[in-house]
């Protein structure tokens, strides 16, 4: 018999063998499946268990000592303690083994989830162990992380001229370069660390080298100072981008939101210089002049399009409304006419048209033996949402929820009476009266203009 092998092994049954002769492994087993065969009935059948993977492999191990086989036997077993304890009984019934007596008896019915979890817990406590003693810091390494984290947004001194920068000026290829130290000190406080200022209106060599080293953004002021700046820098160093504040704004006195509005719309040096076109430095960032010859692409940073003085606007204006006003108008006078009478005829009215009365519904009188049966039906019915349709002799015909009372009525034949725990509208009078029923009884009455002649109504109400 080939290898079974089972999913999940709940239990191993231990027992020990004992041969009065020289036998070979497969005779074991082969006694062990028949004796056992039909001891059990089917469902716990050695044969079948192994088949459907309920049971593993038997495994047998002996040795021969002065004749005899001494061993032990193995079986695995996914079925619950009970199944289990009858199936290692069952393998003390083996008696002999080929021409030989045997005797076999069980140990001990091993429990393997025990084992899985002494070796879960033992691992747990190894992994606890090592996360207390090496993963978890003391103390006084947090106080130290926590006073690196703050050391970061520090002020740093850089280079031989000790110029304002971040802490990250020397890590990242792309830098932000400002005019003094308060507005290092804003981008700082905003989570911008590549940030270095100039340190005066005069660019120093140190900060020429670092520009020429790296991806360099020129992020000013919105005034005449940083047009003046911006006009330096272009000179001395090699700029990629200028980011400007808005006008009449500096930098250190931007919100998070509008630095970073400020640097998404920054603009490549060569609109900057190409625009400018030979300009003086007034024209470089935020003149009037400068704006006229702008791209489209500048605007937003420190400068707004260039419109008329209000002067010469109010004064265009006032001249327009003087020629308006002013102009002559020619001579209006009309002769004097006397006065024309025009005649009116009275209108017609039209005559009124004549309104008729309501007529007043006219209710058929219901006798009252009848009037008493239908109060029985619907109180029967009361609060059931039902209708039922009765015929001459009092015999319900049938039965329905009150939205399929039309339904019902319209194919139901010899309908006498119809009682519903619901109110009586003019569209069920007028089917009832199709249909040649006599009577209609409900809680109250709806919206009805006109009663059926010959049709009696019943209220409970």
């Amino acid at each position: 018999m080939g290898k079974t092998y089972v999913e999940i092994v709940k239990y191993l049954i231990r027992a020990n063998l004992e041969v009065d002769g020289i036998v070979e492994k497969p005779d074991i087993v082969g006694a062990v499946f028949g004796q056992t065969e039909g001891l059990l009935g089917d469902e716990l059948d050695l044969r079948e268990l192994q088949k459907n993977g309920r049971i593993g492999r038997i495994e047998v191990d002996t040795q021969v000592r002065g004749g005899k086989c001494i061993g032990t036997v193995t079986v695995p077993s996914s079925l619950d303690m009970v199944e289990t304890s009858i199936l290692a009984a069952a393998l003390e019934v083996v008696d002999r083994v080929g021409p030989c007596d045997a005797k076999i008896s069980v140990q001990r019915i091993e429990d393997t989830r025990n084992l899985k979890r002494k070796q879960v817990l033992g691992r747990a406590r190894d992994l606890l162990k090592n996360l207390v003693t090496g993963e978890m810091p003391e103390s006084k390494e947090l106080a130290e992380m926590v006073r690196e984290e703050l050391k970061v947004s520090e002020v740093v001194s850089y280079g031989p001229d000790n110029l304002s920068a971040g802490p990250a000026i020397d890590s990242t290829e792309e830098i932000i370069v400002v005019e003094g130290r308060a507005d290092v000190i804003n981008l700082l406080r905003n989570g911008i660390t590549n940030v270095v200022a100039i340190g005066g209106a005069r660019v120093g060599k140190g900060i020429a080298e670092l520009i020429k080293k790296k991806q360099a953004t020129a992020f000013l002021d919105g005034d005449r100072g940083g047009d003046i700046i911006l006009k330096e820098l272009m000179n001395a160093s090699e700029l990629d981008y200028v980011a400007r504040a808005p006008v009449g704004h500096e930098v250190e006195e931007l919100s998070r939101k509008e630095i970073i509005q400020c640097l998404r719309r920054k603009v490549p040096i060569e609109q900057v210089s190409s625009s400018s076109n030979g300009a003086t430095s007034n024209n470089v960032a935020g003149s009037p002049e400068r704006m006229e010859q702008a791209p489209a692409g500048i605007a937003g940073f420190g400068m707004e399009p260039k419109f008329e003085g209000r002067r010469e606007s109010r004064e265009r204006t006032r001249s327009a409304n003087f020629e308006r006003h002013e102009k002559p108008v020619p001579n209006r006078m009309v002769e004097r006419r006397e006065p024309q009478v025009i005649e009116r005829t009275p209108a017609v009215r039209p005559a009124p048209i004549p309104v008729p009365e309501p007529q007043a519904v006219v209710h058929t009188p219901v006798p009252a033996e009848v009037e008493q049966r239908l109060k029985t039906a619907l109180k029967e019915l009361e609060g059931s949402l039902k209708a039922r349709i009765y015929n001459d002799s009092g015999s319900v015909l049938a039965e329905v929820p009150i939205r399929d009372v039309m339904t019902s009525l319209n194919t139901t034949n010899g309908a006498h009476s119809v009682v519903l725990d619901g109110i009586v509208t003019q569209r069920l009078l007028d089917a009832a009266n199709g249909k040649g029923a006599k009577f209609v009884a409900g809680i109250r009455a709806g919206n009805q203009t006109t009663i059926p002649s010959g049709i009696g109504i019943v209220l409970s109400e």
